[in-house]
């Protein structure tokens, strides 16, 4: 990224996160970091499992989750008449993004470190959730989502499909091509809600990414997943919550998705925004994992 750009993508950020003094302040409280270290624990917890894992009154807790929620470190999903709290790693992933080339590498292992921790998806985690705010059109980002040419740019993937409901997808990821009947687009509202099944883990594709022969096996007897995008425009910006449901609780894929989405996002965000996007596109997330050979 040229210097003109990458100063173009921390005004966009700064922009896009005008109160990031709320996530400090967030932090601060001891409180509400015992909080998300309980959503850090087991993600996806209600209001009413929330209070009982914690020694707080329910209205304490209902008050240091809505500062949270304001600050964009905990995002909420409606689940029937239930609401869930997750932990958001958007923020974090930011502040990252924002301070990661004003140190030398080895002074920032810590916060790398922490960065994945909090992405992390534990074994009780039924979902991964992330939210980002991104400034854009909902009809911009729904083009960005579907589009083969903006995807293969910021996902290093494209998908072909006419995007209505109950129409087959293929993948092109890494030189491989994957079409299964079983990857479908499940729901389909433009400019609002997108859900589709998640890839087929063929052998080909393991063979790309050089997985072990366990890995590979692993991935292979997992149950198919389900990723979801929830847009919703505020203002001059669409707030974009990315939901990976169907997961095994002891699989890899919760792992895998856990690592590369908010890689993703952040592509996605800064190519929406300065029309780049942010080097080293194809970092390889099993190798981080160790399930490469």
């Amino acid at each position: 990224m040229t210097g003109s750009r990458l100063a173009a993508y921390y005004g966009s950020l700064m922009a896009a996160y005008p109160r990031m003094d709320e996530v400090f302040k967030a932090l601060a409280d001891p409180s509400r970091r015992l909080l998300l270290d309980s959503l850090n624990e087991r993600n996806g917890q209600t209001l009413r499992e929330l209070c009982s894992r914690l020694d707080m009154a329910r209205q304490s807790v209902s008050k240091h989750l809505t500062v949270l929620e304001a600050a964009n470190l905990v995002t909420t999903v409606r689940r029937g008449r239930e609401k869930h709290h997750y932990l958001n790693a958007a923020p974090i992933n930011e502040i990252a993004e924002r301070w990661i080339t004003r140190y030398e590498q080895d002074r920032v292992h810590a916060l790398a470190d922490l960065k994945r921790a909090l992405e992390d998806t534990p074994v009780e985690k039924p979902s991964f959730v992330y939210t980002t705010y991104i400034q854009t059109t909902p009809e911009r980002l729904w083009q960005a989502l579907t589009d083969p040419a903006f995807t293969e740019r910021y996902w290093a993937t494209t998908l072909e499909s006419d995007w209505k409901r109950g129409s087959a997808i293929t993948w092109h990821t890494r030189g491989v091509t994957i079409a299964d009947p079983e990857q479908v687009v499940l729901e389909s509202e433009p400019y609002r809600r997108l859900s589709y099944t998640w890839q087929t883990f063929t052998p080909k594709w393991a063979e790309s990414l050089g997985l072990t022969d366990d890995a590979r096996d692993r991935l292979a007897a997992e149950p198919r997943s389900k990723v979801t995008f929830e847009l919703e425009p505020l203002d001059e910006q669409v707030k974009l919550t990315v939901i990976h449901d169907d997961l095994d609780p002891d699989g890899l894929t919760g792992k895998l998705v856990s690592q590369g989405w908010p890689r993703v996002m952040a592509n996605l965000k800064t190519l929406l925004e300065t029309g780049d996007t942010l080097p080293d596109l194809q970092q390889n997330t099993p190798a981080r994992l160790g399930l490469t050979q």
